[in-house]
């Protein structure tokens, strides 16, 4: 299973949410490389990096914190956050991320997701998937749909899409543990899909159970930050 840290800005910042909200921040350092550099510096490979300014705004911000841990360090990142226009997703690309997340336009404009997936294969693709009572959520969070997750996913696995990152914003920064019983769900429908796992991670406990229920992949963040997971842990288990 790939053990995926994140990263999420805002100006610039390395910060937390809880649920999402973005009066709920905490700033955990000034300088997102530095963060970057001690997930190389302990082994691990991947980085998901979101752009919580860009998500907000409905484009692109961040861009300058993406070339920087790009081009000062070999983790292979994936980028979300306000990716709407060819224009976004080319500056994104352009600026070294190896993959796209795509999640409020997934929803808001399916045609353009298809359009990119026609034109960057499903390997530089992902879906973003945030849930609120299996219901999607969109702009940030800021917005609740009548969308269910399974009716999404019919949709884009149809299209050929295969990577999957699905966040359950009830959990997601309260360190009480990851949704394993919708991950299982969801795995027991689509048994083809690349499914990440995000939101709730809590210690190494929950990794390993999402490793042995078939996860693809899991994201953490705030169980790094506030020290409730150590980065020699997680390479360990990444090479398990």
């Amino acid at each position: 299973m790939r053990i995926i840290p994140a990263i999420d800005i805002i100006d610039g910042k390395c910060v937390r949410l809880t649920q999402g909200d973005y009066d709920q921040k905490k700033i955990y350092n000034e300088d997102p490389l530095e963060v970057a550099k001690s997930f190389e510096d302990a082994g691990l490979q991947y980085l998901h990096l979101v752009d919580l300014d860009g998500a907000k705004a409905g484009k692109v911000i961040n861009t300058e914190v993406l070339a920087k841990i790009t081009s000062n360090t070999s983790l292979v990142v994936d980028f979300g956050g306000g990716i709407k226009t060819n224009a976004d997703i080319e500056k994104v690309f352009d600026n070294g991320a190896a993959k796209v997340t795509c999640g409020s336009i997934a929803i808001k404009n399916p045609t353009k997701v298809s359009e990119w997936l026609e034109k960057y294969g499903s390997s530089k693709l992902i879906l973003g998937a945030d849930v609120k009572d299996r219901m999607i959520s969109v702009s940030g969070w800021t917005e609740q749909t009548t969308l269910s997750i399974e009716d999404l996913l019919h949709k884009y696995l149809d299209d050929g899409l295969e990577e999957v990152i699905c966040t359950d914003i009830a959990t997601d920064g309260m360190l009480t543990g990851p949704n394993l019983r919708l991950y299982q769900e969801l795995l027991n429908i689509f048994p083809n899909i690349k499914l990440i796992a995000s939101g709730g991670v809590s210690n190494i406990d929950d990794l390993k159970a999402l490793k042995a229920a078939g996860l693809e992949g899991a994201i953490l963040g705030k169980a790094i930050y506030e020290g409730k997971v150590t980065l020699k842990e997680l390479n360990e288990l990444q090479n398990a």
